[in-house]
């Protein structure tokens, strides 16, 4: 079986708010200094629903992602956990790609790469948490999609999945290939081992351009503008409540409350 497996470079979602800017100008989030940025944690979910495949029945699992700047030292986790082979579309003219142009790029390489039975990507990203590229791709490709996985089996060339619903789960049988999207219920991404590291630093990635894909620069055009980006303000008031002892204070507390209409 050949997995492909869509995975995203993201400013890490546990940066501090001090960390944390936004360029007005440019209207995008700005990666904070000294703060490398990860793999978006869903689609090493994904990662690991292939890597289980791959243990069970065997598979070929390679990684793609598109965009610029990459930090090559993030971007090859996924070949430390065991994936096989790693895919970058580096090219400035996609970078701050909106869901359209993103899964225009991804569907343009999954049909460059050739050969696939089955495409697994995170079910949203950390940075903007749209969930829209999935369902693109699976378009584009013309392949069905089965979205909110949280456990995927091969077996007699077909795929049973378990897709998560309010207050349980549904059981799904779909023939390869498909596009599904994997939720943290899967469980905790495998760590690395250290051979796995070591393999990984010994791979070379393959680095293809816009140009190489063939990817139409009309198509990469944005067809959502954002209007504006902001941090949200939070405004918090103190007021000390004090009184002759602690039981008077207690009795004007409860009033003060009462005023505002909590209590």
């Amino acid at each position: 079986m050949d997995i492909i497996v869509c995975a995203k470079q993201v400013i890490d979602p546990e940066t501090p708010m001090s960390a944390f800017k936004i360029d007005p100008d440019e209207k995008r989030a700005v990666p904070p200094l000294g703060i490398p940025p990860v793999v978006n944690g869903f689609d090493e979910n994904a990662v690991e629903a292939a890597l289980q495949i791959k243990d069970s029945v065997g598979a070929t699992v390679t990684v793609v992602s598109v965009g610029h700047d990459f930090a090559l030292d993030v971007m090859k986790k996924p070949l430390s956990m065991g994936a096989d082979r790693l895919v970058l579309v580096e090219d400035a003219a996609v970078d701050n790609l909106d869901a359209y142009a993103t899964a225009y790029a991804l569907s343009e390489t999954i049909k460059k790469i050739g050969e696939y039975d089955l495409v697994l990507c995170g079910i949203q990203a950390s940075d903007y948490d749209n969930a829209h590229v999935p369902m693109g791709v699976a378009e584009m490709l013309g392949l069905p999609c089965v979205t909110s996985a949280r456990k995927i089996e091969a077996s007699n060339g077909g795929l049973s999945l378990q897709r998560s619903i309010d207050g349980g789960y549904q059981v799904v049988s779909c023939p390869p290939p498909a596009v599904v999207t994997v939720t943290s219920e899967l469980g905790e991404p495998r760590y690395p081992t250290l051979r796995g590291i070591m393999t990984a630093s010994r791979k070379t990635p393959t680095v293809w351009s816009a140009s190489d894909v063939g990817l139409d620069p009309g198509l990469l055009a944005p067809r959502i503008e954002i209007i504006e980006m902001f941090m949200p303000e939070h405004e918090q008031t103190c007021e000390i409540i004090e009184g002759e002892d602690g039981a008077d204070a207690g009795r004007k507390l409860a009033l003060r409350l009462r005023e505002e209409r909590l209590i």
